[in-house]
């Protein structure tokens, strides 16, 4: 892909998502981030402030196979990645696939699933594959979770182990709009676009190589010690239980290439950097005390030096 036909990629996808979004350009910004940089998104708000929307117009957008996931604590392993079933005419087992052979899954309130149940996404988060019954499968490239969660109702939900808070690139949330936005979104109700009307604007083997394109980027070492000292300021500091662990590390560079990428630049600077960690990081460490973790984060960024 020549130069201009990336940037004409890149601004496709932005405007194609901005059809049903209204003004979460940072948010649109961040999803872009975790997909191109091969990771996963959080996304933990309030009910209603267009989660699901997000992700049917990114499968949309890129010409994509989505499923969706309800989490319940009655949903079982194989109910996500599928089963064998016995075919009395062929006399032998087929397997059945789940909804994670798909390229953008919604996995709604993942926090409402039993930890059995939760378990069942970390190999094919970091794998790309699931195992039943000893087979391995691989499921589609680009393969993208986003996953959702209320932060406000915890009555019968099962909090998010270390492991698989891990697995995700970033989390964010999408926030209330503003009066104008809202009051555009309900606008768009009688002349906009709707997800299942959106039109693919870049297709999934374009996806692929912007992301081989995204991992090309330049970080140099002083960027890359000041990733580090990040991350290893977070398992040195008192208001923390449990710092961020190297994956973290990994997951901010690569998120940083992805942002720079996005930008237009084929080298990484530290604004990428700070702009990022707090999502990035912010979800991997144990704040102490009941503090929040991204006002620590915020902290730290002003006392690691910047190259």
């Amino acid at each position: 892909m020549t130069q201009d036909n990336i940037r004409q990629s890149i601004e496709q996808l932005k405007q194609n998502l901005g059809r049903t979004i209204v003004g979460k350009e940072d948010a649109i910004r961040l999803v872009l981030v975790a997909l191109l940089s091969g990771g996963h998104a959080l996304l933990e708000d309030v009910p209603g402030v267009g989660k699901t929307l997000v992700a049917k117009s990114l499968a949309r957008s890129i010409h994509g196979r989505f499923q969706r996931i309800q989490c319940t604590p009655d949903l079982l392993p194989t109910d996500i990645t599928g089963t064998n079933i016995w075919n009395p005419s062929s006399r032998e087992f087929e397997f059945l696939p789940g909804p994670v052979f798909a390229n953008v899954l919604l996995t709604d309130e993942i926090n409402r699933a039993t930890p059995r149940t939760q378990s069942a996404l970390l190999e094919v988060m970091e794998e790309r594959q699931v195992t039943v019954d000893g087979v391995s499968r691989l499921v589609p490239n680009p393969f993208f979770v986003i996953a959702t969660q209320n932060p406000i109702e915890y009555h019968g939900t099962f909090p998010l182990p270390e492991a698989q808070m891990d697995r995700f690139t970033l989390s964010l949330t999408l926030g209330y709009p503003t009066e104008d936005e809202e009051l555009e979104m309900l606008q768009r109700l009688q002349v906009g676009v709707t997800a299942d009307e959106l039109k693919p604007c870049i297709s999934q083997e374009e996806v692929q190589e912007l992301k081989r394109l995204c991992a090309l980027v330049k970080v140099e070492i002083p960027l890359q010690k000041y990733i580090l000292n990040l991350v290893r300021a977070t398992r040195q500091d008192e208001e923390i239980t449990l710092g961020v662990s190297p994956r973290g590390a990994v997951a901010l560079q690569r998120a940083t290439q992805a942002l720079a990428f996005l930008e237009g630049r084929d080298y990484a600077i530290p604004d990428d950097a700070k702009f990022l960690a707090p999502y990035v990081l912010s979800h991997r460490m144990i704040p102490a005390g009941g503090r929040r973790a991204k006002t620590i984060v915020e902290r730290l960024l002003h006392s690691v030096p910047i190259p």
